[in-house]
């Protein structure tokens, strides 16, 4: 694949990804039934019918519109699918919700304007100026890159509302087989020894083709020497947490964090069933019996409260980073094993599956400390509260993107999961999410105190 930062030089290359993810998009919609359409699997967003409209709406309103200039398709969907919800409760779900209900256009009329917007954009991306320094938007062609990201992006959170759709509602396997790993023995707990050394966070505008504004500007950071996890803890280390008795125990879990637990009677990860005495894993297309060796995905609050409960804590993000990127010596790798570009053998990312593998499936993608697993086969939860990095500027094209998030209640993760696009798999890149949300596929690790 062509990279970066030489794409907007090769239309043909541009479009062939443009083309790539609106078919991965497509694909994605073709899973869900008639009858799912308008409803929330997770109630905390919007109904699938919004998330149909909105990825070719803010592709519109970003390039043509903003950056071009140019009256869009239709004004009255492209303002209807302008932007989703991060409600922090129900309730506020809810209301959202009695607004906009009864608004919803049929999924025939949102198919058409989305394949008009296709078409639109294609041509834009095949005969328009993309890079404009007189236009904000298109500066160092600013609004391709974040049209097609944001669609990546949007492809793994709507794969974590079909997560929770009935199996009735989807087709099964996505017509493209399903064939989840086999667990196989879980890896045994050991921790691997990172030396003190310096941890370079985000990245200088001048050295990416592209960075959504979370992510540019450089913060180095001394990090002293610590121990951290060589594995994700599994789903068989959460069994020893669960019998310990840690949904039960309010010492392990801070005031806010154990009144969700009880207000939510939490009593396993969200991606687990009960069945008789043990459990079975949830899986995108079945039901399987609990594979011991997957890492678990919990939530942030449940995270945390393993580590107090393993007296250790979780990583902080320039923790992560020096565990993941750095060297001995003190220079620092583009991704944990090296400078190569991600491939098959690295690690569990670029839609490899629907649900995850193994912990230490891919050992060419450890680090240099010899931990797995740190970009591939689930977010990892860090323990820093997800703020601007110093010089922050809010990006001309999604000028909300981060602003709005730097609230103090989401915090960052780090890494990918096994539906994370190949191009968002970037050192540099950040994802966040409030600490009760449990449906991310977000692993993690700890490290010594």
């Amino acid at each position: 694949m062509t990279t970066p930062r030489s794409i907007l030089d090769d239309r043909a290359a541009l479009v062939a990804w443009f083309d790539r993810t609106r078919a991965r998009s497509a694909q994605l919609f073709d899973m869900i039934d008639e009858a799912a359409y308008y409803s929330r699997p997770i109630t905390l967003r919007h109904p699938i019918v919004f998330y149909e409209g909105h990825l070719p709406a803010f592709a519109v309103n970003v390039l043509i519109k903003k950056g071009l200039g140019r009256p869009g398709i239709d004004d009255r969907l492209e303002q209807l699918f302008a932007r989703g919800i991060d409600p922090h409760s129900q309730d506020a779900a809810e209301a959202v919700a009695g607004q906009t209900r009864g608004l919803w256009p049929s999924r025939q009329e949102v198919r058409a304007y989305a394949d008009a917007a296709s078409r639109a954009l294609r041509d834009v991306l095949l005969n328009e100026p993309l890079v404009r320094d007189d236009v904000a938007v298109l500066r160092g062609g600013e609004a391709v890159f974040a049209v097609i990201e944001h669609e990546a992006m949007h492809q793994e959170t709507l794969l974590y509302m079909w997560h929770r759709l009935p199996y009735a509602m989807k087709a099964a396997g996505a017509r493209n087989g399903y064939s989840p790993w086999v667990s196989g023995r879980p890896p045994e707990r050991t921790a691997a020894k990172v030396p003190a050394g310096t941890a370079t966070l985000g990245a200088a505008r001048d050295a990416v083709a592209f960075g959504w504004d979370n992510e540019i500007g450089l913060e180095r950071v001394d990090v002293p020497a610590f121990d951290i996890d060589s594995h994700s803890v599994t789903n068989a280390d959460w069994l020893q947490f669960m019998a310990a008795g840690g949904y039960r125990d309010a010492t392990l879990w801070s005031p806010k964090d154990w009144e969700w637990v009880r207000s939510d009677d939490r009593s396993h990860p969200a991606f687990w069933m009960r069945q008789g005495d043990g459990f079975l894993w949830r899986g995108q297309f079945q039901e399987i019996a609990l594979p011991l060796a997957w890492p678990v995905y919990v939530s942030h609050a449940e995270a945390r409260a393993f580590a107090r409960w393993a007296g250790r804590a979780l990583p902080t993000e320039a923790q992560y980073h020096r565990a993941a990127f750095g060297e001995p010596g003190g220079s620092e790798r583009v991704y944990p094993w090296g400078d190569d570009a991600p491939a098959v053998a690295r690690g569990h990312f670029d839609f490899a599956e629907w649900d995850p593998a193994p912990a230490g499936s891919h050992p060419q993608g450890a680090s240099a400390w010899g931990v797995h697993d740190l970009m591939g086969n689930g977010w990892e939860w860090t323990s820093t509260i997800f703020r601007p990095l110093p010089g922050f500027e809010a990006m001309a094209s999604y000028p909300e993107y981060s602003a709005d998030f730097f609230d103090e209640q989401h915090y960052v993760l780090k890494g990918a999961s096994p539906v994370t696009a190949r191009e968002l798999l970037r050192r540099s890149f950040r994802n966040w999410f409030r600490p009760h949300y449990p449906y991310v596929y977000a692993k993690f690790r700890t490290v010594s105190r």
